[in-house]
């Protein structure tokens, strides 16, 4: 077998930052391969099925692989956006109403159901090689005042005053989404408190 870092699986793993079995399995990295890459360090798993080079491990990567129809929303959306202090023990993400809960031993994830997962939605690469999902700034500060009982007040006041201050986000896009997120009214008398 060659040297793993010139194995076609490792170079693609480390091109993409996460790879799902099947995709190895084309690279020539299947059964006996893939655990001798695993035995010797070329590859890490992560999660059932996705796969990572052991110098790049990265969680949210693997949740937006294993489950492509979730959105990272919330706690997580506003770490992703720097516009918390708090980091959350659970990485928060948005389902569909009738869509099944994902379930992941590690990292624990909390799950919120909403109605429109497109809506504000944009590709965010954290890492610099997996694109995920995760509301943009202006749907996660109308979604923190929406669900202000789970995540307090507080911490939407917050991120609305750290994306004002920081001129991350345009009044009309705030308003557009509280509007959408049928918070307009809660989050009026703070809004109106920017200007």
């Amino acid at each position: 077998m060659r040297q793993n870092t010139l194995h076609p699986a490792i170079n693609l793993v480390r091109k993409k930052g996460l790879v799902r079995a099947r995709e190895l399995e084309q690279h020539g990295a299947s059964g006996g391969t893939l655990q001798q890459l695993l035995k010797t360090g070329g590859l890490v798993r992560v999660g059932r099925g996705v796969y990572a080079t052991s110098d790049h491990v990265d969680e949210l990567g693997s949740i937006a692989i294993k489950h492509p129809n979730l959105v990272f929303c919330l706690l997580t959306a506003l770490q992703l956006h720097e516009l918390t202090t708090q980091s959350p023990h659970e990485v928060w993400v948005a389902v569909g109403q009738k869509a099944r809960t994902p379930k992941m031993d590690y990292p624990p994830l909390h799950v919120t159901r909403m109605n429109d997962l497109e809506y504000g939605v944009i590709d965010k690469r954290p890492n610099g090689v997996v694109s995920i999902p995760v509301t943009n700034i202006a749907k996660t500060i109308a979604d923190c005042f929406k669900f202000r009982s789970k995540v307090g007040l507080d911490v939407a006041l917050e991120a609305l005053r750290d994306a004002w201050q920081q001129k991350l986000v345009t009044m009309d896009e705030l308003w557009d989404a509280a509007k959408h997120c049928r918070v307009a009214n809660v989050m009026r008398p703070y809004l109106e408190s920017l200007v």
